[in-house]
């Protein structure tokens, strides 16, 4: 099984979309995706597809979108192995295949197609029920080891931190972009999100901030910092209160020997701050926009000033 949801939600058995059209079996293979081979209480289900106030029915329908997936899944279990461009079998998928069937654990062809039972009888694959099990309490959708997008994102992200706390700059802005790059467009794109489902997006976009953020640090250790401005120019005008990216871009701008865009970027933030939140800036950036208005004039040939450490932090 592969999952994406860093953009719009893909999830493919042995190569075949198994995501439905309807809204709501969409929206609970969007929350199953979102912790795949973890339980998934009936609960958070319930509360994702009708808040906090679900018809005495709401089980018995979560039942039937769980039957209407099994069957998505069934389908893709019973069809075709992968095939080459010109249209003939893959031979080492072939080979994996047989070997997985060996095991008895894979999730691939071979097994009954419909809602139906265990696949492959006796010691084949997995089926259908399988697959999307119920269980204790929830259910599991098992992916058989398969790639899942927001789990390499998390990987790759980890490696770029820890080559940032090692001061290797080159190789962090290697693997955050990497790590970046797996990003298609907003999490779940094309899935009506309920209250489970905006928490998780929620909380996967501001990874990916944390994500960018530290990325910009290491290019600006780099000195990328003109190869970076019209990017920071585009990300200061989509988050207009976020203080990382606009510290960062008066550090490009006044490395740049655009100091005075620099201070128009500070102005530009506080007066937002002020009339939306009532709020001055972090004193961090504070003292960044007064080292920027204190330095020798524009053009001038000194360092500019690192962006404040805090305002790059990333998840513990």
């Amino acid at each position: 099984m592969e999952i994406e949801v860093l953009g719009w939600l893909a999830v493919r058995v042995n190569g075949v979309s198994v995501v439905p059209t309807a809204p709501k079996p969409r929206r609970v293979l969007g929350l199953l995706a979102l912790h795949p081979d973890q339980v998934v209480p009936v609960s958070a289900l319930v509360e994702e597809l009708w808040g906090a106030l679900p018809p005495r029915s709401a089980r018995t329908t979560l039942q039937t979108y769980v039957l209407q997936l099994r069957e998505l899944i069934g389908t893709a279990l019973a069809a075709p192995g992968p095939r080459r461009p010109d249209g003939t079998a893959d031979a080492d998928a072939d080979a994996d295949a047989d070997a997985d069937a060996g095991d008895g654990a894979g999730i691939g062809d071979g097994a009954g197609a419909g809602g139906g039972g265990a696949g492959g009888g006796g010691g084949g694959r997995l089926g259908a029920k399988e697959v999307l099990a119920t269980v204790a309490g929830g259910y599991l959708l098992r992916t058989g080891g398969g790639a899942v997008d927001h789990r390499e994102f998390e990987r790759r992200a980890g490696g770029g931190y820890r080559a940032m706390d090692a001061e290797d700059y080159a190789g962090a802005a290697r693997r955050l972009a990497g790590a970046l790059c797996l990003w298609n467009g907003p999490a779940l794109s094309g899935v009506q999100a309920g209250s489970q489902i905006e928490m998780e997006t929620r909380r996967l976009e501001e990874a990916r901030l944390c994500a960018l953020a530290q990325r910009i640090d290491a290019d600006l250790h780099l000195g990328r910092h003109r190869e970076l401005l019209p990017e920071l120019t585009v990300l200061v005008n989509q988050h207009r209160m976020h203080e990382s990216l606009h510290g960062q871009f008066m550090v490009a701008l006044h490395r740049a020997g655009r100091r005075g865009e620099a201070l128009d970027v500070y102005q530009r933030l506080r007066a937002t701050l002020v009339t939306e939140l009532g709020l001055e800036p972090s004193a961090p950036l504070g003292r960044l926009q007064r080292s920027i208005l204190t330095a020798r004039p524009d053009g001038a040939p000194l360092p500019a000033p690192a962006a404040p450490s805090h305002l790059t932090a990333r998840p513990a």
